[in-house]
């Protein structure tokens, strides 16, 4: 009985001992455990890297940032690029975003691109702010053509303006009191030149008007098309002369600061003329702007490449 007794004992301590050595098991690598997560939060709130984030992230155990061929890439958004024909891996130079290097002879460039067969192309922009690029300023590249130089060097002068600064142009056919619609090349005349149309809101139906209307828009600038001939024959004085003696518009800015231009209905033939205008616009609207501008030497060579020869013939009045 008293051996019976024993062994019962001793199952029983065995019993007891075996779970209290599985809880003293886990309360051993909890620690460990909650030291990881400490670490991986005071990581998260500073925005850092953790060690477990970089280590593994190819399934290689080596940090991804330096294990180039790891699948995991890292992104730089300020690196530079370019199409690479024929490749089809993505390459990275090295830059804030510590991408995966690259040799030093590629580090000016990323590779983006992959097949020559992909479906989308690549273009390139020329932003106004890159006007020196293109010959509108005397340390510039030449430009390819006489409408690069002027568009771009519109683009770039009419940038620096506020919107306060910009006027607005009652724009007048060569059919006395019509004016055109927002939908028209004359009113995106008027946008290349950096100014606003006074007859934006008119419905297609209402586009002539009379002289109550023009001056109750109190426009700071009017153009009026004439034919070519008018600035030939010498018949433009008249012309301009017979604008401004219109009721009521002695009041008008446009009228009280001279800014009234005709332009020959040729110049609205092509883009490069419509260029021509956009300039003579702008130059008329914004002296100070365009003040180192040739108007004349600028319409001349818009047409010379517009023509294939040399121009003649006058396109505005007056000369500015």
């Amino acid at each position: 009985m008293g051996m019976k007794r024993r062994r019962m004992l001793m199952l029983l301590a065995a019993c007891l001992i075996l779970p209290l050595a599985g809880c003293r098991q886990r309360i051993e690598t909890a620690p460990a455990a909650s030291a990881r997560i400490s670490d991986e939060a005071a990581a998260g709130e500073t925005g850092e890297e953790t060690e477990t984030d970089a280590a593994n992230a190819d399934g290689s155990g080596e940090r991804t940032r330096e294990n180039p061929e790891s699948s995991r890439k890292e992104y730089d958004e300020h690196a530079p690029a370019e199409i690479a024909t024929g490749t089809e891996r993505l390459l990275h130079s090295e830059g804030e975003g510590s991408g995966a290097p690259v040799a030093e002879s590629d580090a000016e460039k990323t590779a983006s691109q992959a097949r020559e067969d992909a479906e989308e192309t690549a273009t390139q922009t020329a932003a106004a702010a890159e006007a020196d690029k293109k010959a509108a300023s005397p340390a510039g590249e030449e430009a390819d053509s006489a409408l690069t130089y002027y568009t771009v060097l519109l683009q770039d002068r009419l940038g620096s303006l506020f919107e306060c600064q910009r006027l607005t142009v009652y724009w007048e056919t060569a059919q006395d009191h019509v004016t055109v619609h927002k939908s028209s090349l004359e009113h995106a005349l008027m946008m290349d030149a950096g100014a606003y149309d006074a007859s934006a809101r008119l419905l297609p139906e209402n586009l002539r008007v009379d002289d109550g209307w023009i001056a109750r828009k109190q426009p700071d600038m009017i153009v009026k098309i004439v034919p070519g001939a008018t600035l030939e024959n010498g018949a433009a004085n008249s012309v301009r002369d017979a604008l401004l003696a219109r009721p009521g518009w002695s009041a008008i800015p446009a009228v009280r600061a001279g800014k009234v231009l005709l332009l020959s209905e040729d110049l609205l033939a092509s883009q490069r003329l419509r260029t021509a205008a956009a300039l003579l616009i702008a130059k008329c609207a914004y002296p100070d702007v365009f003040a180192d501008v040739d108007a004349a030497q600028a319409v001349s060579s818009l047409l010379e490449e517009e023509t294939g020869g040399a121009s003649a013939g006058r396109f505005y009045f007056p000369d500015f």
